[in-house]
């Protein structure tokens, strides 16, 4: 599976299909935002809380986090606050019975420094442009309306803050107090100042004059502010030192240059993929950029980019240390990717099994041919993009499971039939809350939402797009496999749509790139949020993924095949990193690994909770759901293990309520495959404890596979 261009866009028309009504305005307002509802806007980005709410919520880069001041705390300033939080200033919460803290959280509202400028009042106006997937100008001006005065880019990684002054004051502001600056002193064109704080922790700052503007004398007016010269032009650069000496020399290096964008690409040749960022950079353009790498991506650099690792590292919220490094781009290696993985059952071990022994058979085909007489359009024509789509994926499943795996065409063939009736209503878009194409924001969202924000999990505000539209992109793909002449060109640019709304290869006319796969991280939807963006469910955002990795696969499309396939490699090892955390874990903080998922990852707290329950089975379970072909490969058997023992050894796996049970039983598969096939195949099965997404056909094929039965 070979792709010299992961990033190719969609093949085919990429109008928005005419049974897709357009839709403006959306009800959540542009905030700030230059040249708004002209092209489509990054709704799920790490720097979301500029434009939602009050706008003065923390934004995220790692390590750094910035803030629009707006005269709060301390300081007073109105320009951006800085602050990066270490350790040992973590919060944890109360321990639980696995003798784990329930959470931790950073704290929010220090202002380490504040880059401002004197003009800057409580009539100080935000705007921002240049809105991409992992970058973002934020410019400050005296009044709306007015010039900006400073302009920041805003980047992920980025190992500076930079603000470029444009005839204007500098005030630089510590809502942690000087305790004692020193400078300037010359850097090559910059003029660096050292600024140790009333926490003892060391700050730089390298301001550098545009032509003719001379060397910027700062003076400490009170333990709050440095001020500047006045009508002053050029760019200061920000950055926490921990490292004395060392740590300074290597950030004199990259005085002067800074990040304004950056492009992913990325190529698979074989089991091997690889993928990376360059970086557009301004001001010193000649010298090497210095940035900041979270752990998943440096123990995937290829040997060039891990050569460029420095002596400086920072903490990050919630994803661990992050190293400093000298690169204009990165490249990341991933090897041994599951380029094999189709329908059928996977493992590690043994790849694709097609087929399970004849007793396997017979218990598959008798519940098949049970579940195949439920009424499919009541459990797929419902309210909800989400729930709709866990039904056509559940039957879906059954039907290729007892074609497939079961040997029996027959009863396929009937169950086929009707999903297919089943998908048309939302080919036809006849579904009960119709999707729209929202011309504000640009983009496929619910109709369900534009009364009642949070319908539909908040779909019309664009969250949790992958994990709704992966299960209809994956009932497509099952449809396709099973009846090449389904690929219609209406049924094909239906699916591509949704494709192209969660997972656009490409800056598109009609989607963003990437909405919903962030290449640096994760994301969420048009929600403030004080913590910033989270995710709840790993195991169904691999899913989403696994879903388009099939998709890529019956259409033709290699590159999204590749491209998919990749993606499950990336979350394979960042989710070992953040979410599912074996006892060997060393990137989340050891307080908290024995719940063995972190629950909701947040930028700024890590909560073992989900929105909907605080039972244990539901904590652990919202990573497993749906057990299905990718599970094996995201979730390693020795952290199956560890989970096992700490929650449900003895036993304790029957405290586990309705359709719960049966995804911590298919769960066991992973470890356990012939236990897990024996609960299933009892005689006396509760087919209540089945999950409305799942099915018995599934479950007794997927263990039996593994099991070898």
């Amino acid at each position: 599976m070979d792709s010299s261009n992961l990033f190719a866009a969609i093949s085919g028309d990429a109008s928005i299909p005419s049974q897709i009504t357009r839709r403006s305005p959306h009800p959540q307002q542009f905030l700030g935002i230059d040249g708004a509802g002209t092209t489509p806007l990054q709704t799920n980005k790490f720097y979301a809380n500029m434009f939602l709410g009050r706008r003065n919520q923390s934004v995220w880069t790692h390590p750094y986090q910035v803030s629009w001041s707006r005269g709060q705390e301390v300081a007073r300033s109105f320009g951006l606050a800085i602050s990066q939080i270490d350790r040992e200033q973590l919060a944890f919460g109360p321990m639980t019975e696995q003798n784990s803290s329930r959470f931790f959280i950073a704290p929010i509202g220090i202002q380490s420094l504040v880059l401002s400028a004197t003009e800057l009042s409580n009539s100080t106006d935000l705007t921002l442009d240049s809105l991409r997937d992992m970058s973002v100008n934020a410019n400050l001006a005296p009044s709306p309306g007015a010039q900006p005065i400073i302009t920041f880019p805003i980047v992920q990684g980025m190992g500076f803050v930079t603000g470029i002054y444009r005839n204007a004051q500098p005030s630089i502001g510590s809502g942690v107090f000087y305790r004692n600056v020193s400078g300037p002193f010359q850097v090559g064109n910059s003029y660096k100042y050292s600024m140790l704080l009333e926490d003892g922790k060391n700050w730089l700052f390298y301001a550098t004059p545009d032509s003719g503007n001379g060397a910027p004398v700062f003076s400490l007016i009170s333990n709050t502010t440095l001020v500047g010269p006045q009508g002053w032009s050029g760019t200061i650069m920000v950055a926490k030192n921990p490292a004395g000496l060392d740590g300074e020399a290597v950030l004199d290096r990259s005085a002067g240059v800074y990040p304004v964008s950056v492009d992913v690409f990325g190529s698979a040749a074989g089991t091997t993929a690889e993928y990376g960022f360059r970086f557009g950079k301004a001001g010193e353009v000649q010298k090497t950029l210095f940035m900041y790498a979270l752990p998943h991506h440096v123990s995937s650099f290829d040997n060039i980019t891990g050569a460029g690792q420095t002596v400086l590292a920072l903490n990050t919220t919630t994803k661990g240390i992050a190293r400093g490094i000298f690169a204009d781009s990165w490249t990341m290696v991933e090897t041994d990717l599951p380029t094999d993985m189709s329908f059928s059952p996977w493992s590690l071990a043994q790849g694709n099994v097609p087929s399970i022994s004849a007793a396997a058979q017979c218990a598959v085909v008798a519940a098949a041919q049970s579940e195949l007489q439920q009424d499919i359009p009541a459990q797929t024509n419902l309210d909800s993009m989400y729930f709709s789509g866990k039904g056509l994926a559940k039957f879906a499943t059954i039907v290729y499971t007892v074609r497939d795996l079961g040997g029996n065409q027959e009863i396929a063939n009937q169950g086929l039939e009707r999903l297919k009736s089943a998908f048309d209503v939302f080919v036809n878009n006849q579904q009960k809350s119709p999707l729209v194409y929202d011309d504000s924001w640009k983009g496929v969202v619910s109709s369900a939402g534009y009364n009642d924000p949070n319908a539909d999990f908040g779909n019309s505000y664009y969250n949790d797009h992958h994990f709704h539209y992966g299960y209809h992109v994956y009932t497509a793909a099952v449809i396709g496999y099973l009846d090449p002449s389904w690929l219609t060109e209406r049924n094909l640019a239906y699916v591509n749509m949704l494709v192209r709304d969660y997972a656009n290869p490409i800056r598109g006319e009609q989607f963003p790139f990437s909405r919903a796969f962030d290449w640096f991280h994760w994301a969420k939807g048009l929600f403030e949020s004080g913590d910033g963006k989270d995710q709840e469910s790993s195991s169904e955002d691999a899913f989403a993924s696994y879903g388009l990795k099939l998709w890529g696969k019956v259409t033709g499309d290699a590159n999204m095949e590749a491209r998919a396939t990749l993606m499950l490699g990336i979350q394979a090892r960042s989710f070992q990193k953040y979410f599912l955390m074996e006892s060997t874990n060393t990137v989340q903080p050891p307080q908290i690994i024995n719940n063995k998922v972190t629950g909701i990852l947040f930028e700024n707290k890590v909560d073992w909770a989900t929105y909907f329950s605080d039972a244990w089975w539901c904590k652990q379970g919202i990573h497993m759901i749906p057990v299905h072909v990718p599970s094996a490969y995201i979730r390693k058997q020795n952290f199956v293990r560890e989970e096992f023992e700490v929650f449900m050894s003895g036993g304790r796996i029957a405290q586990a309520e309705g359709g719960w049970r049966g995804i911590l039983e298919s769960n066991l598969a992973l470890i356990d495959p012939a236990s897990a096939y024996s609960f299933f195949s009892d005689p006396n099965f509760n087919t209540g404890l089945l999950d409305g997404g799942a099915s018995l056909t599934w479950y007794l094929a997927y263990t039996a596979a593994l099991a070898g039965a």
